[in-house]
Formats: structure tokens, sequence, C-alpha cells
């Protein structure tokens, strides 16, 4: 994909705090781990947010990786721009990292096991044996990018903590991390909104979350 080259605005979100999340436990590619209370109201910061940035009824387009989490969040968000949920378009390469046999499981058990999981110096987190590479989010989220450069809209995309790194990274041109195989944007917490265009990131809203994943 070249990078720049779409015409529209990418509001790339990261999804609200989950029961998963509050418990500390590894949530990866799970297809449904719903929102906490913080969830939603992380959702309805964005919304609001979003609402005073663009205006009632944005000419957006909607997109959400197909987790209930991310759709929650989008439902949420969309009824603050009094935009139609049922119109959003959902991607199966927007989902989170897949976590193999760690998925599901507590943070302190898996680090227990095999020591940290998470490095302190990128936060990137560690790929489970079994599971999926940063290689391979970077070329599922390039070329939903790549089927998707045509769109001349500006879109709201709601992601995950990894994947939207990933994808924020290979959006803006970041060099490839040689231990991780692709880019990795900086992480930002449950309930941000970064804008991209042409290449460039701005920080739309920075969210209170506090869960690592």
């Amino acid at each position: 994909m070249g990078l720049g080259t779409r015409k529209g605005r990418d509001f790339v979100a990261r999804h609200g705090e989950t029961v998963f999340n509050a418990a500390r436990r590894l949530q990866g590619d799970h297809a449904h781990t719903p929102l906490t209370r913080a969830g939603f109201a992380q959702a309805d910061e964005m919304g609001r947010a979003l609402r005073a940035s663009l205006g009632p009824k944005p000419a957006l387009t909607l997109w959400a990786s197909p987790t209930g989490r991310a759709l929650q969040t989008l439902a949420v968000i969309a009824e603050h721009l009094e935009l139609d949920w049922h119109g959003a378009r959902t991607d199966a390469r927007l989902v989170e990292i897949g976590m193999g046999s760690w998925g599901g499981r507590y943070y302190a058990d898996v680090v227990a096991e095999v020591g940290p999981v998470i490095d302190p110096a990128t936060h990137a987190l560690r790929v489970a044996p079994d599971g999926e590479g940063y290689a391979d989010i970077a070329g599922r989220v390039g070329g939903w990018l790549a089927d998707t450069d045509a769109d001349a809209s500006d879109r709201l995309i709601i992601m995950h903590g990894i994947s939207s790194r990933v994808m924020r990274g290979v959006m803006t041109g970041l060099p490839v991390d040689p231990a991780l195989g692709s880019p990795l944007a900086s992480g930002l917490p449950q309930g941000s909104v970064a804008m991209i265009e042409g290449g460039r990131e701005t920080v739309v809203h920075l969210g209170g979350g506090h869960a690592p994943v």
C-alpha cells in the first residue's frame, strides 16, 4: 500500500475496557468479552470527543473488528454521532493479536510459567508459542488497508490495543522493528482515538483506560 495515498481521514479507536481487561486476563482474539461499566464510559467519552470535533451526523464510514467489544464500543459512539450502527462494516483482519493457548488465561499465571509477557520498553505483548506473530498482523491489516485504499471518505475504525498499534505503524510509515518483524506505533490507553491523515497521526482523544491489552 502506498502511504498517504488515501484522501480521507482515518479515526482509529481502541475499544473500551472489558471484563477480561478488568480481571487481567489475556484477551487476544476472543470473539466476545463484554465491556465493563468503565468500558462503556470510555466509549461515551470517545463519542463526545468525536462529536465535538466532527459535529452531528458526520460523513463517516463506520468500520469495526467483528468482536463484541468493538461493536459495543461502536454502538455507543455511533449514538453520540447520530449515525446508524447497522450501517457499519466489519472485517476479521481488524481483530486483536491471536494469543493461542495463552488466550483467556490470567496474566499472573502465564508470567509464573514463562516470565514477563510485556516488554517494558515498547509495551509490546510477547508472542505466545502457538500465537500470531507481529509480521502476520502487519500482513493482514496491510491487506485491509490496500483493499480499502480507494475509499475517499473519512472513516471511523474500532480496533484493539496491539492490532491498532501495528496498523497505525503501517499507516504512518514507521520502520519495521527487527525484533517484531513489523512497525509498532506508540501505545494509547483504552478509549483513545487517533486521527491519521496523509500518513501523519494526531491524537484526537486520549482515553482513561489502564489495562495493557
